[in-house]
């Protein structure tokens, strides 16, 4: 597989991702950069190792992706660069420096904004020795598998997705009563059970867990059992890729064809920290 500028790469499982080889994002030219951004928009997701970047180059290197998105938890950017999003279990002084077990659940992120953001980027900072893998499902794999009659079922379905609903109900730092500042920012919103993607125009299951509390013109609880459904199937096995996490990784997912989940570890026992960037989507359809 290559690039106009011959990028070497290789799947991160069959059909699905690419690890960009040889790759120094801190000192890569622009035509370089250029040509991981396009495989990037391609291939659903891609992984560069050994990467020494500081938060400004993230920042840099996120934007050339698209405006880099804020966060709705500001408590846990990192200080000075408002863009980066810090995730460990580290404390300092007694209280915590980021947001520990965020993202634990199949989701796909900022799905309760009419626009949500269109990748995901973590930089690998402090990673345990074992356990807090980070898992893709292919939404496009998952849709080409269906058959023709079950995708004429599907397509043109709606889902209503919370905000309030998803922290009122999440399984780590659910908050019953949000400000109304919050509130405001974070209208419900629908999106499209099955979304197309804007560089190709292919196709990708797109289903969410947390966020959705029906699909748009069904009752519950036979909407949410389809949702549930779905999320089942696009979360099994032949969709999935694990990715175990090595200091210096850089992994960025596009979140209009896939879902993600993070995956626990003994907090007790190691940290973990990772930096978040995102850039901005646009509407889905």
């Amino acid at each position: 597989m290559t690039t106009a500028v011959q990028l070497k790469t290789r799947e991160l499982k069959p059909g699905f991702g690419a690890e960009i080889l040889d790759v120094d994002l801190a000192r890569a030219d622009q035509d370089t950069l250029a040509g991981v951004v396009d495989t990037f928009h391609r291939h659903g997701a891609i992984l560069l190792r050994g990467q020494d970047m500081t938060p400004q180059q993230l920042v840099d290197f996120v934007a050339l992706f698209g405006e880099p998105e804020d966060h709705t938890q500001k408590q846990f950017t990192l200080p000075g660069h408002p863009k980066v999003f810090v995730l460990s279990n580290r404390e300092v002084d007694g209280k915590p420096i980021g947001a520990h077990n965020d993202g634990v659940g199949w989701h796909t992120d900022y799905s309760y904004k009419a626009q949500p953001v269109m990748c995901t980027m973590l930089y690998a900072v402090e990673v345990p020795a074992e356990g807090s893998d980070t898992l893709l499902a292919d939404g496009c794999a998952a849709w080409n598998a269906l058959s023709p009659e079950r995708q004429k079922e599907l397509d043109g379905l709606r889902l209503h997705h919370s905000y309030q609903h998803f922290m009122a109900t999440r399984e780590f730092g659910a908050r019953q009563e949000l400000s109304e500042e919050l509130k405001r920012d974070n209208p419900d919103v629908e999106h499209p059970l099955i979304r197309t993607h804007p560089a190709d125009g292919r196709k990708a299951l797109w289903p969410s867990t947390g966020t959705v509390t029906e699909v748009v013109g069904m009752e519950n609880p036979k909407g949410l059992e389809l949702v549930d459904e779905l999320v089942e199937f696009m979360t099994s096995e032949p969709f999935v890729f694990r990715h175990k996490w090595q200091v210096g990784d850089i992994l960025m997912w596009d979140n209009r064809c896939t879902l993600h989940t993070g995956t626990l570890y003994d907090d007790t026992k190691y940290f973990r920290t990772m930096h978040r960037l995102w850039a901005k989507g646009d509407t889905p359809y």
